[in-house]
């Protein structure tokens, strides 16, 4: 097996590079670039907002929040250099999460399909009087 097949079984790891002084986030290249599709939007219309992300293995248990402002600088890094197909229900997930008091949570890509399908299921089953008792 070639490296680079090797490395298809891989995640690659992009990072946020946050207020300039050499913090970085690592995050998943897919991960992140859903994640910048939502902080750029939220930045454009000069929204400031949280985010949260659980730490990962290896890390000190637990989890972090970083305050965003357009004032502060920050930067995507991708391993990858193609972006990925984007997933319309994850980024939609994440600009809910956004708009909330708490801010980006960062959730997993499978659960943000989770939920669309429940939330999927529950409509149909309304719409079609299923839910009612």
């Amino acid at each position: 097996m070639t490296a680079r097949v090797i490395r298809a079984y891989c995640a690659l790891m992009g990072r946020i590079e946050y207020d300039g002084g050499g913090s970085h986030i690592p995050i998943e290249d897919r991960a992140l670039a859903h994640l910048k599709v939502v902080v750029a939007t939220k930045l454009r219309r000069n929204e400031s907002f949280t985010l949260s992300w659980k730490h990962g293995e290896g890390d000190e248990p637990g989890r972090s929040t970083i305050w965003l402002h357009p004032s502060i600088p920050i930067r995507f890094v991708f391993e990858e250099s193609d972006p990925p197909e984007l997933n319309r229900n994850w980024i939609e997930r994440l600009m809910h999460s956004a708009n909330s008091s708490g801010g980006i949570t960062l959730v997993d890509e499978i659960e943000a399909m989770d939920e669309s399908a429940a939330a999927e299921e529950t409509g149909a089953a309304e719409s079609t009087g299923e839910g009612e008792a």
